[in-house]
């Protein structure tokens, strides 16, 4: 049975858990090595913020620095998506390992295939979007569940994972955000269009939406989703998940990449960053 390294359930501020999924992306780009899996959450209240998306036309960035929730522009594409009450994932691997050779399309896929058979632990069965990005979420396009794109989860035809990719040098990282609970109102104020009044906005929204939460009675933490979700990934790829951490190569360029681009302006507004990786 083929080994995955697995890093278990835990919380990071905004900045620091983008720099690690990167390291993990950037270590891989260098060498072989089995794929990554990682679940996660954030400390506070957060927004990332797609790869290509303007920051200040795509979210209230005056609202969030009032309410101090952080922004953190993601190595991935996608859309903005707060992370309040959710639970992150990552999954980074070559681009040529058996399980993801087909390509973007297949990767989305085959991820989406484990989370569902995570989710069936749970008694939530959740379907993927067979076509490409409606067109009806054209007044919150800035928002990553506003509507699916190929691949990504459904229950009751309503989007409960989002997922964005970045490929590079033969690896890829795959980031995907499932919710646990969600306040479509408090979304599109942070998220939205910074009109007064979001409420239209917000019941439109909540019209695509749904949570873990609609579908189980009491509480289930994320750490213990993350295990659940977990065991889909071994049952479904036929894998086993070793427990690590990051290696004395990928915290060097996590601290690297805190410093020189996720703590900075520079990176999380205008979407450019210094050169700072070298083989010093």
């Amino acid at each position: 049975m083929k080994k995955w390294r697995y890093l278990s359930f835990d919380t990071f501020d905004a900045f620091e858990n983008m720099a690690i999924d990167e390291a993990i992306f950037h270590v891989c780009q260098r060498q072989e090595g089995c794929p990554i899996l990682r679940f996660y959450g954030w400390e506070r209240p957060s927004v990332s913020v797609g790869y290509f998306q303007n920051v200040v036309r795509e979210i209230n960035v005056e609202f969030c620095r009032q309410s101090d929730i952080p922004f953190v522009r993601r190595p991935t594409g996608g859309k903005a998506v707060l992370h309040e009450n959710d639970l992150t994932y990552a999954v980074v691997a070559r681009q040529t390992h058996p399980l993801f050779c087909g390509g973007l399309l297949r990767t989305y896929q085959a991820v989406s295939e484990c989370i569902a058979a995570g989710l069936a632990h749970i008694g939530i069965a959740a379907d993927m979007f067979e076509e490409g990005r409606s067109a009806e979420a054209a007044g919150y396009e800035a928002m990553c569940f506003s509507a699916p794109s190929q691949y990504e989860l459904l229950v009751d035809e309503k989007k409960i994972c989002g997922s964005a990719q970045v490929r590079s040098k033969g690896a890829f990282l795959q980031h995907g955000s499932l919710l646990l609970d969600f306040d479509p109102l408090r979304t599109c104020r942070v998220l939205g269009t910074r009109e007064e009044e979001p409420e239209a906005e917000a019941s439109a929204l909540n019209d695509t939406v749904t949570s873990v939460r609609e579908f189980v009675q009491g509480h289930i933490g994320r750490g213990k989703l993350s295990s659940l979700l977990a065991a889909g990934f071994e049952e479904h790829l036929g894998v086993r998940l070793v427990e690590g951490r990051l290696t004395p190569e990928e915290e060097t360029v996590k601290k690297k990449l805190l410093e020189r681009k996720y703590r900075t302006n520079r990176w999380n507004i205008e979407g450019k960053a210094l050169e700072w990786i070298s083989d010093e």
